[in-house]
């Protein structure tokens, strides 16, 4: 099962998707494999992993030594690109790490994308369940994997702006057609009732709101203290509103 999680930036949407992979862990759903598809690589922090080497690094080690002429001997490139994507993987208990990294530069190095493509995908059959933190652009699923994704939760802040963002995003799913199995709407960082004229301009999106996570001060002092989101107890508001929207949507 791939789920991924997509969001403007701020949303919390790398905190839904530490938080479903804690959900999975407790469920036994392993192994996992979390892809940190946003550009910041903030991930790792709230799983409590290091973060290593990145996709990126190895797209552009690949491109110097291509253009230089120092590429390794004696290994055919789709075999390189393997070995490399598994060096990235971050080993923890129950949920490994692959961080995306930073985009294509200018020139794009197209061969050895989709070779990056094929290694990611055999490495994600793998495991029971993958987990995408994706940026807004969902770059990493329309063209940095050919993973087909089942479940993807939209996450937005509780203002009109949050909500357009998030129309952004059910247009690109639109255009990625098939690739997406189901989409949600998660409405982060409630606090109260969410007022009727934003409800109103949420049902306009076409996909069900899946529900909404409460404010709450301990993800900030995890935050603060850098301390891993996943460590957050089950009994926490915000752990307990992702997992019952989890529960209803992945069974």
């Amino acid at each position: 099962m791939t789920i991924a999680v997509a969001g403007k930036g701020g949303t919390g949407k790398t905190t839904f998707a530490a938080l479903t992979v804690k959900y999975l862990l407790e469920r036994g759903r392993t192994p996992i494999l979390a892809i940190d598809g946003d550009p910041s690589s903030n991930l790792n922090l709230a799983l409590g992993l290091p973060l290593e080497t990145t996709i990126g690094q190895i797209r552009e080690e690949a491109r110097g030594q291509v253009a230089n002429g120092t590429f390794q001997a004696g290994i055919s490139k789709p075999e390189y690109f393997a070995y490399k994507v598994e060096e990235c993987v971050v080993e923890g208990n129950g949920v490994d790490l692959l961080a995306m990294g930073r985009p294509e530069g200018p020139t794009c190095y197209c061969a050895a994308n989709n070779m990056l493509r094929s290694a990611i995908d055999r490495i994600g059959n793998e495991y029971a369940c993958v987990v995408i933190d994706n940026e807004a652009g969902m770059e990493h699923i329309s063209r940095q994997t050919t993973r087909s994704v089942d479940h993807l939760f939209i996450v937005t802040d509780p203002t009109m702006r949050g909500v357009n963002a998030a129309r952004h995003i059910v247009t690109l799913i639109g255009e990625l057609g098939t690739r997406i199995g189901q989409s949600y709407l998660v409405v982060n960082r409630v606090a109260g009732e969410l007022p009727p004229t934003l409800l109103q301009e949420i049902e306009t999106l076409g996909i069900p709101l899946a529900g909404v996570v409460p404010a709450d001060p301990q993800v900030a002092e995890f935050d603060l203290v850098g301390r891993p989101l996943i460590e957050l107890d089950a009994a926490s508001a915000v752990y307990r509103a992702v997992a019952k929207i989890l529960s209803e949507r992945l069974g």
